[in-house]
């Protein structure tokens, strides 16, 4: 049978598996560390040299990695649907790396206004010193045209956006990308590859923090980036190699580890986000719940023609009655949520959405708080009811 026609979740834990040697083989490639390449010969050493230099995924000296970082790359592709995949060691670092690779000095990129608050705070003061210009869009009013310049080279979104969780019409941005020939990259983080593949819905780069769902538990920092375009793989590989990115390999064995159960425990933190979301609909408190799962939210349409289920985020703005002052006592009476500004671990979280990257985001305008949970493995009516009592608390 083709090993292509399997299902994601067969192929998934099929990938990268370790070789037989003697007869026997590890289930997962083991940790290899190394910082020195050895080499049979001499011609060993220029035919692999040759090989790299030409593109060829292959390791000349330690910081390329090793298998362990091969059977990574090589899991994260099967989930992408992509030829190239480069590691990095943070998903800030992939997001950067995407932007240094693709653009000059004068270029132009068209910046979606909801998407990751670092890129806007961190990269956007870079880019301007680097002289590229950015301009912000509203991803949900479509591909925009308007803004779109003659020296415009990248369009970079993320669907859903950060926070608010809007969902953009992705194969509407791909035909405008390649309409004007100009690269769309979106970061894939929210769906982790298993829940939606922006390479076939039109997007030229695919991005992820791995930190997230793919390592699963909140003890690895690490970035990926996905292509099947064999010219912009070796932009981005040139780029990676000129700023030296490299990941440990106990950290990619980590991330390769928590691949194997990504898609029972993605299900998991669906079911339980989407009971806290009809939960939170409830609340007299909340005057609006921002999950793309739920059939009244504006971008469910697209999300059900477009991905394959829902993780473990939710977010709600509280009513006009409410400050951020109820907001935050609402998360500091919390006893199963742990405030923290990650997600994708086996543990819920609560935050506080900050006021001033709301702002930048066109899609809700209120000025009420916003509050986001990411709903861990704990049983959600422990978690519905942990959320009930603080609301009960705030309302006293």
């Amino acid at each position: 049978m083709d090993e292509r026609a399997h299902a994601l979740s067969t192929r998934v834990l099929r990938t990268g598996l370790g070789t037989f040697d003697d007869g026997a083989a590890p289930v997962n490639v083991p940790v290899v560390r190394t910082s020195t390449v050895r080499f049979e010969s001499s011609a060993e050493y220029e035919r692999l040299h040759r090989l790299r230099h030409d593109g060829g995924n292959v390791a000349t000296y330690g910081r390329h990695g090793t298998a362990t970082h091969r059977a990574l790359e090589a899991a994260i592709g099967e989930l992408e649907g992509a030829a190239h995949t480069l590691l990095a060691p943070s998903g800030m670092s992939a997001i950067t790396l995407v932007f240094l690779s693709l653009l000059t000095p004068g270029d132009h990129v068209l910046i979606q206004d909801s998407v990751y608050g670092p890129v806007r705070e961190r990269i956007e003061p870079l880019l301007a010193r680097l002289g590229i210009e950015a301009t912000y869009f509203a991803g949900q009013d479509g591909p925009p045209r308007d803004a779109l310049r003659a020296n415009t080279r990248l369009v970079y979104v993320e669907s859903p956006g950060s926070f608010l969780y809007e969902i953009i019409d992705l194969p509407a941005f791909g035909a405008f990308a390649r309409e004007h020939g100009i690269v769309l990259a979106a970061d894939n983080t929210w769906s982790a590859g298993w829940l939606h593949r922006p390479l076939a819905h039109g997007a030229h780069v695919s991005i992820q923090a791995t930190t997230k769902y793919i390592g699963g538990h909140s003890d690895l920092m690490q970035g990926a980036l996905s292509t099947n375009d064999a010219a912009l793989a070796h932009r981005l590989r040139d780029t990676h190699e000129a700023l030296g990115l490299s990941v440990g390999a106990d950290d990619a064995y980590l991330a390769l580890r928590g691949i194997r159960t990504l898609g029972v425990r993605l299900a998991q933190h669906a079911r339980h986000a989407l009971a806290i979301a009809e939960y939170l609909q409830s609340e007299q408190a909340v005057a609006r719940v921002f999950h793309p799962a739920l059939p009244d939210d504006p971008g469910h349409a697209l999300w059900q023609r477009d991905f394959r289920g829902a993780n473990g985020l939710v977010s709600f703005a509280f009513t006009p009655l409410h400050d951020a002052s109820h907001a935050r006592a609402f998360v500091d009476t919390l006893r199963l949520f742990s405030q923290g500004a990650s997600w994708g671990g086996f543990e819920s979280l609560a935050l506080v959405a900050p006021a001033s990257r709301l702002r930048a985001h066109s899609y809700f305008r209120n000025d009420t708080p916003v509050v986001r949970l990411h709903a861990g493995l704990e049983d959600p009516s422990d978690l519905i009811d942990d959320l009930r009592r603080a609301f009960r608390l705030i309302r006293t």
